[in-house]
């Protein structure tokens, strides 16, 4: 069968994403699953990181008619806006629909959550108020703005999925006339693909590393995240089972960070004969502008 996808799955050192605040409380979202509690970072919080970095939204136009939502009109939409390429649904004048040309899964936390809170206040910035207006910090304490706050705090390693359909790349049913040519396509997908290979994000003010430091896949004739089921850490190690290694025979690729992130690393590199990080996603590229000639 003709091979019309390329399918990931990464095991990342990364942060949650923040739910809801009660307050000045800021909490992780999580999930509950098999009777524990996992954080995560949402699938729609890591599409909005990638789809940042790749500079897909470099193009990207927003309207506000009742609801904040992309622009999609004959003119502007995935043929030739980027920002489109991660779907839309915009409701004007005419209503138009259009799926993602890539899908990913939540990245869920490989071990229980373990409450770890963190404490801050603005003091430094109250005090300076304080001092420029003549008030007493303890006795001004409302005027000066002062608040103590408090958050959870959470970064272990988490798996997540990224399926890209190189079949609807660079085209839009609702607006047929035109579709984006070879070049523009292969550069949309290597674009997403180096996004995931250098993936930071900014969390509370701080950068984060997001990089993989585990990766399978490759292109497949299957429309699914092929590994999802297969790819899970246990006690800190990689468990290397036999459909995983079944899996990944069949054609697909595995590349690893080497700095002993796995407590088997060595078993890791026995089994499974991985690449480094860098030479996977450039064989990949490579594979990318081969197929879209």
């Amino acid at each position: 069968m003709e091979k019309k996808t390329i399918t990931l799955t990464v095991i990342a050192n990364m942060t949650s994403n923040y739910s809801e605040s009660l307050g000045n409380i800021g909490s992780v979202q999580k999930i509950y699953r098999k009777g524990h509690v996992y954080t995560i970072r949402s699938r729609e919080s890591l599409k909005n990181a990638i789809m940042v970095q790749s500079g897909m939204y470099d193009d990207l136009v927003t309207t506000v008619d009742g609801a904040t939502q992309k622009e999609a009109t004959p003119e502007r939409n995935a043929a030739n806006n980027r920002a489109l390429e991660g779907g839309y649904m915009t409701t004007g004048k005419d209503t138009y629909i259009r799926n993602s040309s890539f899908y990913l899964t939540d990245a869920v936390a490989c071990d229980p959550f373990v409450s770890e809170t963190r404490f801050h206040n603005n003091l430094y910035l109250a005090s300076n108020y304080a001092k420029a207006n003549n008030l007493n910090l303890q006795k001004d304490a409302d005027k000066t703005g002062l608040m103590p706050y408090q958050y959870e705090y959470d970064k272990s390693l988490r798996v997540y999925s990224m399926t890209i359909d190189l079949e609807m790349i660079g085209t839009d049913p609702n607006f047929t006339e035109e579709e984006a040519d070879g070049r523009e396509k292969a550069e949309r997908v290597n674009s997403l693909l180096s996004a995931v290979e250098n993936l930071s994000l900014v969390v509370k003010g701080n950068l984060d590393n997001a990089e993989p430091i585990f990766v399978v896949g490759g292109f497949s004739d299957r429309k699914t995240h092929y590994f999802e089921n297969v790819v899970k850490v246990m006690n800190n190690k990689l468990v290397l089972s036999e459909d995983l290694l079944l899996k990944v025979k069949k054609g697909y690729s595995v590349a690893l960070l080497r700095g002993n992130n796995f407590d088997n690393e060595d078993e890791v590199v026995e089994k499974l004969n991985p690449t480094s990080v860098a030479a996977f996603f450039e064989t990949l590229r490579s594979q990318v502008q081969e197929y879209y000639k």
